[in-house]
């Protein structure tokens, strides 16, 4: 069986708390089009990004994105 990331769910993390893209931006330097990129499946977020903005967003890195069981 084949894990893989699916979906991003980073719209969703930021609005059970309240945030906005501009306001992760503004916490982790990374620019506002990035994240939004990632918020809109154009990029995915490498393991180093993904590690930060789990820190900055109190999640796990798993839960940045849909698992795909395949």
């Amino acid at each position: 069986m084949k894990v893989s990331r699916g979906r991003c769910r980073l719209k969703i993390l930021l609005k059970e708390r309240r945030m906005k893209q501009i306001d992760l931006s503004r916490k982790t330097g990374y620019s506002a089009q990035l994240i939004s990129n990632w918020a809109n499946n154009h990029d995915k977020m490498s393991a180093d990004v993904m590690l930060h903005i789990a820190y900055v967003l109190d999640c796990t890195m798993e839960e940045l994105y849909e698992i795909v069981f395949e």
